[in-house]
């Protein structure tokens, strides 16, 4: 019994991971190319889980789960036209304000819009209920999310690394200035990053809604631990916060089948363990930022 249990809280930990990889892989991307830490990352996560309780009340979760990243990724157009765009090539301190200052009024318009108490969001009908295979036991739900977290996954590698837009997108992270000398220019695939990330956000917003509940600083609250998983990868490699995301999730998973109470401690003991031994995190890289 007890390899069963540790095999359900190892199989949690991977689903955190997950939870915690579909945002810091927008956040690397993001700050990959275009040099800005997102702060205002987590509130396209809030936004996506708010829009995704209203979508559900009239087209159900599947729609909800295809429509809410969506929107959160149209948006991501305007955010980058009229925001980060004007400070690729500032002091990288005014972006960190700028999207600072654009998650407080995000959080403050969810609180608006929906008011400050939190929202009921409930696992759909057809993934309620668990899987028996002989001793173990484990949510349907939860593995719903860990199939969608996988193929996530697989399409964006296959994006990046099948595809000449992908291309692009690597040459510009190692080499922008070659980029730019081959007559490249790299403001459309930004454009496309942006969009990205912020509907991989939107993404895990709805697939965690109904586990961790919507409330206006669920995306406040996310942040910490994308981050820590973005530092202990390394910025700037895929693999590297993918590692990342896995080593976190196993981690907690196992902490917490051994003492439940350092399960939160444990990925900062890690984070601070790697950047004493590497700095630059598991698998990071020395990147160039594009103007």
């Amino acid at each position: 019994m007890q390899i069963v249990f540790l095999l359900e809280q190892i199989l949690n930990g991977l689903l955190v991971g997950g939870y915690y990889l579909l945002i810091a892989l927008g956040l690397s991307l993001i700050f990959s190319l275009g040099g800005i830490v997102n702060l205002a990352h987590g509130a396209f996560y809030a936004i996506g889980a708010y829009l995704a309780v209203e979508i559900t009340r009239h087209l159900g979760f599947a729609g909800a789960i295809v429509i809410s990243p969506l929107l959160v990724a149209l948006a991501g157009i305007l955010f980058e036209r009229f925001l980060l765009r004007r400070f690729y090539s500032a002091d990288p301190i005014l972006g960190l304000l700028l999207t600072f200052g654009l998650a407080m009024v995000a959080e403050q318009l969810i609180r608006i819009v929906w008011g400050a108490s939190p929202l009921p969001a409930s696992i759909p009908p057809a993934f309620k209920g668990q899987v028996m295979v002989g001793d173990f036991m484990y949510s349907k739900y939860r593995l719903l999310m860990l199939a969608v977290v996988l193929a996530a996954l697989t399409l964006i590698w296959l994006l990046l690394n099948k595809t000449s837009f992908g291309r692009v997108v690597r040459a510009g992270v190692q080499k922008p200035d070659m980029v730019a000398v081959l007559g490249i220019r790299l403001q459309p695939y930004m454009t496309a990053i942006v969009m990205l990330g912020l509907g991989l956000a939107a993404l895990a917003g709805v697939l965690f809604a109904p586990i961790s509940g919507v409330h206006p600083a669920m995306g406040a609250e996310i942040m910490t631990a994308a981050f820590v998983v973005v530092v202990i990868g390394g910025l700037g490699s895929f693999w590297g916060v993918v590692l990342a995301a896995v080593l976190v999730g196993v981690v907690r998973g196992i902490t917490i089948q051994f003492y439940a109470p350092a399960g939160e401690a444990s990925m900062y003991l890690l984070m601070l363990l790697v950047l004493i031994f590497r700095p630059r995190g598991l698998l990071g890289e020395r990147i160039e930022r594009f103007e």
